[in-house]
């Protein structure tokens, strides 16, 4: 178990009042708040070791880019990534899956190929694919969800064709807090389909439970630093080093390169090739703070805290007349999305925080799969590390009270 009020002094963001009153942050699912182990990470790196990185030949570059680098292995290790070459350091999730769509459209894809998604998926991983499909025609198809909000995998046989060339899909839903089945999934597809690429959004899933990219036989992870605790702006691609050949430079510029002519350029190995102009340095080398504190607390620690608050919050939230949850699959990661009938989510959600609570409000990047389940607008509360019971009461009476003074 937990000591949860030591964590909690972890977090300094916490100790704070919003409107008068403590403050109860549910949402962590768009933004984690930041351990003193990060903040002073970054904090000492501006004060004392800033320097550019890969480029310098005195000491402080030096030591920025053992740094720098250090974090590359920490991730690797993290994921259990088979080579070092196979983390690429990115903005984001965002510009993670980006780069994998821009990469291989040239050289990989073909006009009237198709790429398979999930109606559940977050925005970031349907508008990059719609923009390749105008570069190069090719057909976008979804996997349904179900009424539970759950993937129908039922379906997923007689989506799949001989022209299907890449599958992109979420571990974890933002919205409904599903966690898919992905090795099942994965080992499913590749019975059949050995030679498409399969890609997973990882954003929401990284935070919850240990992910071992090996074990899961993906082709392409991506998750955002930001969301775990870490530092925003840095984001990790695990890209299997079998396509790093396939793939074409994301972004030209410098560091990605071995030599420039004034007619051609040969470019760096990868992971560099894939990283042009100076990075986030001082994020990158918070998130290395990020995965050792997650580490050092237990991702099945934590992973068994946030059940246990997961279905302390289900239990509380359903005694509210009207009270309707999006997603109950039986396995979902600490994230509850609802509507209450009669009441518009965004003002439950500005009265919620004149009692100092923090939750989420609108379509959360989601908006085909509130389509889906014909909602214009929810509230969700994420939960995370920090999150206690008491959070929940608070939700619970919060909710109450803004409900009383909209009627």
């Amino acid at each position: 178990m937990l000591d949860i009020q030591n964590i909690r002094r972890d977090f300094p963001f916490l100790k704070q009042m919003v409107h008068g009153k403590p403050v109860v942050f549910l949402d962590t699912g768009a933004s984690a708040q930041k351990p003193n182990v990060v903040i002073d990470a970054v904090k000492e790196s501006y004060t004392n070791d800033y320097a550019n990185v890969h480029r310098g030949v005195y000491y402080l570059s030096d030591q920025a880019t053992e740094k720098y680098e250090g974090t590359r292995k920490v991730v690797q290790n993290f994921l259990n990534a088979e080579k070092l070459e196979e983390i690429i350091f990115t903005k984001g999730t965002t510009e993670s899956i980006n780069l994998v769509a821009s990469s291989l459209l040239d050289d990989y894809f073909e006009v009237g190929d198709e790429i398979l998604i999930t109606e559940m998926e977050h925005h970031a991983n349907i508008v990059p694919w719609q923009l390749m499909s105008k570069h190069k025609p090719l057909v976008i198809k979804y996997i349904p969800v179900t009424d539970k909000g759950e993937l129908d995998l039922s379906a997923l046989p007689s989506l799949l064709k001989a022209k299907t060339k890449l599958i992109s899909l979420t571990h974890c839903s933002n919205v409904l807090g599903t966690i898919n089945p992905i090795k099942e999934i994965i080992q499913q597809i590749r019975q059949n389909y050995p030679d498409i690429a399969i890609m997973v959004d990882g954003a929401q899933s990284i935070v919850h439970q240990k992910v071992d990219v090996r074990d899961l036989d993906c082709d392409f992870f991506a998750f955002s630093s930001h969301k775990l605790y870490g530092t925003t702006g840095v984001g990790v691609l695990y890209a299997k080093e079998k396509w790093h050949w396939l793939m074409s430079p994301y972004q030209g510029g410098g560091d990605m390169i071995k030599l420039v002519t004034m007619q051609q350029t040969t470019f760096a190995d990868p992971p560099y090739k894939f990283e042009a102009g100076t990075p986030d340095i001082i994020g990158v080398i918070g998130l290395s703070k990020a995965i050792e504190y997650v580490q050092g607390v237990g991702m099945d620690n934590i992973s068994a805290h946030e059940q246990a608050l997961l279905q302390y919050a289900t239990k509380s939230l359903k005694t509210i007349p009207g009270l309707r949850i999006l997603g109950e699959s039986e396995h979902k990661a600490a994230v509850i999305t609802f509507v209450i009938d009669g009441f518009h989510a965004n003002d439950l959600g500005t009265l919620l925080d004149l009692s100092g609570i923090c939750v989420r409000t609108g379509h959360h990047c989601a908006q085909p799969l509130l389509q889906r389940f014909n909602v214009p607008s929810t509230v969700r509360a994420s939960f995370g590390i920090y999150n206690t019971q008491e959070d929940v009461d608070a939700l619970i009476k919060g909710l109450n009270k803004a409900m009383k003074m909209l009627n």
